[in-house]
């Protein structure tokens, strides 16, 4: 079976280009490459740094990071605290030449960033070659990133298969919405398969569903597999370099997978949040909390869901 290795690309998200071919255009961009029944997808975040949502999505969609800093600004102040929140522990870093290497040293310090592999920049394609495939096991579960309508196929949904496997013909359930969903084809980078296991991203086109009912983040797996709530008790560990307080009825967005969700703080001890919509999630799911509007930092903190 081919092998699939995903990756997000931040800091100097030009160097994408030379890693594989432009795919999917929207506030998030895809390349990819087909090597020796690997394919290897670059994904980065374009719609950062005016927004803040793509860089949270961008790094769920991926296992590896390739972070690449050409210069040291609350934006790569951002990307640290982001990729710290959300666990992400294998990656690879490199500076161009006129980055100060000690204030670096001293921004990673203590955050995931620390363990990553240290490359020069003209060795990230050769190291990142040698990454292995890592797969999570358990029940069929594909995150959305994208769905339209093509003509004469009909909807096809774009995502990774972040759990498990899929087969040609599943049965699966559209979540939150609760939709069931008929698998018609699948395809990985532009090649049918009958099947396809964690984590491929793969194009299905699907039966059941319209696009207008499909958003970013949704959720298709096997029944009874998830939970769907609009309340959600955290873990909350407050990013220290947020400097505004956190009061009771205040509003914030919340980001789950690559779930964006407008929500209210409706308790701080224990924390817990009222969301406008439903949320899909597995317990110990980190969420974070946003603050879109904030004029320094824009993450207030994350935890693992209870």
């Amino acid at each position: 079976m081919v092998k699939s290795v995903n990756f997000v690309v931040l800091g100097d998200q030009s160097i994408a280009a030379q890693f594989g071919k432009k795919g999917t255009v929207t506030d998030m961009t895809m390349y990819d490459k087909k090597e020796s029944d690997v394919i290897r997808t670059y994904t980065i975040p374009n719609g950062f740094p005016e927004k803040i949502q793509p860089l949270l999505q961008t790094i769920n969609l991926a296992e590896y990071v390739i972070f690449h800093i050409t210069k040291l600004d609350k934006f790569v102040g951002e990307q640290i605290v982001a990729l710290d929140s959300l666990k992400k522990k294998e990656g690879v870093l490199s500076h161009s030449y006129d980055v100060d290497e000690n204030l670096l040293a001293t921004m990673i310090k203590n955050t995931v960033l620390a363990d990553y592999l240290k490359v020069e920049p003209e060795k990230i394609k050769e190291t990142t070659d040698k990454l292995e495939q890592i797969s999570q096991q358990g029940g069929s579960r594909v995150v959305i990133d994208h769905c339209f309508d093509v003509k004469g196929v009909g909807t096809v949904i774009l995502g990774k298969v972040a759990r498990g496997k899929i087969k040609q013909y599943d049965n699966l359930k559209l979540m939150p919405a609760g939709v069931d969903v008929l698998i018609k084809s699948i395809q990985m980078h532009d090649d049918p398969v009958e099947e396809a296991e964690s984590p491929a991203r793969v194009g299905l086109a699907v039966k059941g569903v319209n696009p207008d009912q499909v958003g970013r983040g949704d959720i298709l797996c096997a029944p009874s597999d998830e939970q769907v709530s609009t309340e959600l008790e955290i873990d909350f560990v407050k990013n220290p370099f947020y400097k505004g307080d956190i009061t009771p009825n205040q509003m914030c967005l919340v980001n789950i997978g690559l779930q964006i969700k407008p929500a209210k703080f409706s308790s701080i001890s224990p924390l817990k949040l009222t969301l406008d919509k439903p949320a899909v999630f597995n317990k110990g799911d980190i969420c974070v909390v946003l603050k879109p509007e904030s004029q320094t930092i824009r993450i207030l903190g994350s935890g693992q869901i209870k």
